[in-house]
């Protein structure tokens, strides 16, 4: 009987979450920066990168998951992307860093999962890793996995993300456009105080600018003022941080995956991730104190992977040049300001842990105040 009643309210929050499903902020007439979106406004936009989320909402206390990024499919171990991580704060546990910053690559999927679940999430991926073809005598895994702290909604104590949950979630991932909002690693994150959560966004290049294709996912939980393509939407409602004694913890986290087939290098590509963090600060994040702000950035330009057992003698490649970066930084700003606003475009308000409510953005009274500053076009 519990269980009939279990799988009845699970369905009702399902349909209600459908029910709820909110327009991508280019649907209501925004537009952000100058450059076109991709086919999907995705990551997935991307060629060969697959998403795949697992969403954990149980009873009244669960509210978690995990996201997981797979920049192609295939045994990534044996054939290593090149990739670079920047800290624009480090509050935050993002395994694997240390080896990505000496070796400028990474070897398996990226999973983003609470704080308490990184363990489940390495368990996974080196689980993961150990058992694919030709990897039988592997040794030695560095899993990349970063968190947010979902702990407001979120029973985190409890660590109900599993190592099967992520494995499902690698098993799911797809290249069709990705899920946002409350869903996966951004199931139960706050953001600017309204309900924050999963966002993507993309950019294509013009072939006059080398037809590249930059793809930005976030897990936004962190605070600041918020604003919304240059407008002090967060000033105009009266709900930012430090503006009265209930209202004043900006601490949080924000993870920004960032992918490109632009052959980029490592010490470029970190270069794109600080450029990346850019597009945070102008949605009004302010990368307080308590927050773990970290962006990883990596290139699926077959042509530049790092094979495990290298058959030549020097490596030899093809990568842009420093002058035509500019570009492709310019990209990476436009897609993680966008990607940020679609995580809390597409939130659904949310109960959780101890009674816990937090609202989704109030889009009834921010859709006049964008008119306003005519960033949309009144009707």
């Amino acid at each position: 009987m519990k269980q009939l009643v279990l799988c009845f309210l699970l369905l009702m929050i399902t349909q209600i979450t459908v029910a709820q499903k909110k327009k991508r902020a280019r649907e209501y007439g925004l537009h952000f920066g100058v450059i076109p979106t991709g086919k999907q406004n995705s990551i997935t936009d991307v060629a060969g990168v697959k998403v795949g989320q697992v969403t954990l909402i149980k009873g009244n206390n669960i509210r978690t998951g995990a996201t997981v990024i797979l920049p192609y499919e295939g045994n990534i171990f044996q054939n290593k992307v090149p990739a670079a991580i920047f800290a624009g704060n480090g509050f935050g546990k993002l395994s694997g860093s240390t080896q990505v910053a000496e070796l400028g690559n990474i070897e398996t999927p990226i999973v983003l999962t609470n704080t308490l679940n990184v363990a489940a999430g390495i368990d996974a991926l080196v689980g993961y890793t150990l058992q694919q073809e030709g990897n039988e005598k592997i040794q030695s895994v560095n899993a990349i996995v970063g968190e947010t702290n979902d702990g407001y909604l979120n029973d985190i104590r409890g660590s109900h993300v599993t190592k099967n949950d992520i494995l499902q979630a690698i098993k799911n991932a797809k290249s069709t456009p990705v899920e946002e909002g409350a869903v996966g690693a951004g199931t139960g994150t706050v953001c600017f105080g309204f309900k924050g959560g999963i966002g993507t966004a993309s950019r294509l290049l013009p072939k006059s600018l080398g037809g590249y294709t930059i793809g930005v996912l976030v897990q936004s939980n962190f605070g600041g003022v918020l604003q919304i393509d240059g407008v002090p939407v967060g000033r105009e409602l009266q709900k930012f941080d430090f503006s009265n004694k209930l209202m004043n913890n900006t601490d949080g986290s924000c993870m920004i995956v960032v992918a490109t087939d632009a052959p980029l290098d490592s010490r470029n590509l970190e270069r794109l991730a600080k450029r990346a963090f850019l597009g945070l600060a102008k949605t009004g994040g302010i990368a307080s104190n308590g927050s773990g702000d970290y962006i990883i950035a990596f290139s699926t330009a077959a042509a530049i992977r790092i094979p495990f057992q290298p058959k030549e003698e020097l490596q030899q490649v093809q990568l842009v040049w420093n002058d035509n970066l500019s570009p492709i930084f310019m990209a990476a700003i436009e897609a993680t300001e966008e990607a940020i606003i679609n995580s809390l475009f597409a939130a659904v308000s949310m109960t959780g842990v101890n009674g816990h409510q937090v609202e989704s953005l109030p889009l009834e009274k921010v859709i006049p105040i964008l008119k306003k500053y005519n960033a949309v076009k009144s009707e």
